[in-house]
């Protein structure tokens, strides 16, 4: 491919109103403007792989505030804000004046008189991380207007309590990379399954992010999870509506070889029950710390009833033609290596190691087509001017 490809496509999408807008949720998003983002995320790794600096920015700093553990979103940030030029300035609450009760207004602007964009991870708690996100949103819109901050930094979800844009868009542009381009999708089908886990509490956001994302593509997806393990009625009403105007389809079971019979695609990964989560939220905001241990308990043991939704040689053999794309977010729950018993069979996951690994790759590149096309008015001219300039990344 040259530069050209992708500016011949952006040319033929509408995505002006990603210009100083912020990406929270995919579903929120046109499917021209997902496609901009796809296609800008090519366009980036088509430049850097050929040596040429995607930096479109002399300073400016990334702010990121992760209230969960992350390796792959953390670096993928970081990763994304280099290879545009920005510094990244992690938020720790723990050392900030928000553990004295700073407000969120005031935190916002704060940090953001230099910023130009602000990526936050916040997934534990349902009702609170998206709400969360908007608040800081809210903030510096309103700083910008009052002429604080000189720019209004974009602010890009990094993980909430409802969805993971950035999980669930680098996992679609390594499916469009996988069949040949965004057209070879429809009436694919793709298995998202609950899997199997000796831990408790894992987010409800990536299989809700998968069921709103790939029902925009007209494929056929298929959500199976043992009862009780249900996800928000919300995004499931979300994802039938996208499915009915893609031509696509979402159904659900109980049974997850079901579920794998004949897919082109499995993504096999535990997250808890809706109504756990729910529950957790409130007994945190009690402080009740011996009920959250007690719920622990209960959902170890509702989770051990199932050990049997695991991703096995034998419902891989179910797929289409036994060799379904198999993907995961990471890390995975490895049968025998990383514990007892869990998501994946060892021989499963070491035989997509490498595809499992250039799945993941893709993230850095939405993040930053994500903060590119806020940013750029005119990404197309950017993007020949980035060729044109030439600037060597690796200097020879």
């Amino acid at each position: 491919m040259t530069l050209n490809h992708y500016i011949d496509k952006l040319n033929k999408l509408d995505f002006k109103d990603m210009y100083n807008s912020d990406f929270l949720l995919t579903w929120e998003k046109t499917r021209d403007e997902l496609d901009a983002v796809f296609t800008v995320a090519d366009a980036l790794r088509h430049l850097r792989e050929n040596n040429i600096s995607t930096r479109i920015f002399d300073s400016g700093l990334g702010i990121s505030l992760f209230r969960d553990n992350s390796t792959r979103t953390r670096f993928s940030y970081a990763s994304a804000c280099n290879m545009l030029g920005l510094e990244v300035q992690d938020l720790d609450e723990g050392k900030s004046q928000i553990a004295h009760g700073e407000t969120v207004r005031e935190t916002a602007n704060m940090v953001s008189f230099m910023a130009d964009i602000i990526g936050i991870r916040d997934d534990m708690y349902i009702g609170k991380g998206n709400t969360y996100m908007r608040e800081v949103s809210e903030a510096v819109q309103q700083g910008n207007k009052d002429g604080i901050l000189e720019q209004r930094p974009t602010l890009v979800n990094l993980q909430c309590d409802i969805d993971h844009p950035t999980q669930s868009m680098a996992d679609m542009l390594h499916i469009i990379n996988h069949f040949g381009g965004v057209e070879n999708l429809k009436g694919k089908k793709i298995a998202m399954t609950w899997a199997y886990s000796p831990s408790y509490g894992k987010p409800l956001s990536v299989p809700q992010g998968i069921i709103g994302l790939m029902t925009r593509m007209g494929m056929e997806v298929v959500l199976a999870h043992p009862e009780g393990y249900e996800v928000m009625s919300e995004v499931e009403e979300i994802a039938l509506k996208n499915a009915e105007e893609s031509g696509g389809s979402f159904t659900r079971t109980n049974s997850m070889a079901e579920a794998f019979e004949n897919a082109d695609i499995v993504y096999p990964k535990s997250w808890a029950p809706f109504t756990a989560m729910e529950k957790r939220t409130e007994l945190y905001g009690k402080g009740d710390f011996e009920g959250i241990k007690a719920l622990e308990k209960e959902l170890l043991a509702q989770n051990a009833n199932h050990k049997d939704w695991e991703c096995t040689e034998e419902l891989m053999e179910t797929t289409k033609d036994g060799s379904a794309l198999y993907m995961h977010c990471l890390p995975a729950d490895i049968s025998g290596v990383s514990c007892e018993q869990g998501e994946v069979a060892a021989s499963v996951f070491d035989r997509y190691r490498i595809p499992l690994y250039k799945e993941a790759s893709y993230k850095p590149y939405v993040i930053a087509a994500m903060i590119f096309l806020s940013k750029v008015k005119n990404p197309q001219a950017m993007l020949m001017s980035l060729e044109n300039r030439g600037h060597e990344r690796i200097l020879g």
